[in-house]
């Protein structure tokens, strides 16, 4: 483990351009649980998240959707961890970040090169007349002043990824010599397809609790934190 991880530094520090491909795994340690472990959000709820985070049910029945977003996906007293500010400190110096994240904490640590790749749950604005709405004034009500329904701009079940967001996203992939995918089980699409669009000599790592699906990547299957924590 302790030389696989001195590869990896050795690796870091060589690169040219680093792209970091991240999931929930890192901001569990910001107290924002996961999604389907046994503590995730998705645990113990009697109705598929397909149906409750799909447009569908935000139309047609939005006190259900907000009361669930509310109740499990808001976390504002959240701050962002070690593994978010060493990624800062390596993007902001050489490289880029596109992250599954909803939660804003790589921007609140300070990144300049983010790309939130399901959008954030802090974007929320009206459906109707697309006027931005304040958290605390959605925390209230799901109802805007003009009639229309209020909504976070994260990307839901059954909708597409932003054709920007998707085409900066491939970009820094296929312009990286290095890609460290971290906390994430890599199996959700069109996010885990961006692999596809690296170089063919780029370097590849995974940081992650337990193997991601791939012959590609060098694995360390631990905690990334522990990881991180490594870094000078």
């Amino acid at each position: 483990m302790t030389s696989k991880i001195d590869s990896f530094i050795s690796d870091l520090k060589t690169a040219n351009k680093v792209t970091f491909l991240t999931g929930a795994g890192v901001s569990t340690h910001s107290g924002i649980p996961d999604y389907r472990s046994k503590n995730g959000i998705y645990h113990g709820v009697n109705m598929s998240p397909e149906i409750i985070l799909s447009p569908d049910t935000l139309l047609h029945r939005p006190e259900l959707f907000h009361q669930f977003v509310m109740n499990n996906m808001y976390f504002p007293d959240a701050k962002p961890n070690l593994i978010h500010q060493k990624i800062v400190q390596i993007c902001n110096q050489k490289g880029e970040l596109i992250t599954q994240n909803i939660d804003c904490l790589d921007t609140k640590a300070g990144n300049k090169h983010v790309t939130e790749f399901h959008g954030n749950l802090y974007n929320i604005y009206c459906t109707k007349c697309h006027q931005k709405v304040a958290f605390n004034s959605y925390q209230k009500s799901y109802k805007h002043e003009c009639g229309g329904i209020i909504r976070p701009g994260i990307v839901l079940y059954g909708e597409g990824i932003d054709s920007q967001v998707l085409e900066h996203s491939l970009q820094a992939v296929s312009t990286s010599d290095l890609i460290v995918i971290v906390g994430t089980s890599f199996v959700v699409y069109p996010f885990a397809g961006l692999l596809n669009y690296r170089q063919a000599n780029s370097k590849v790592w995974c940081l992650n609790k337990t193997k991601i699906q791939t012959d590609i990547a060098e694995q360390i299957t631990t905690d990334a934190l522990k990881v991180f924590q490594e870094l000078s």
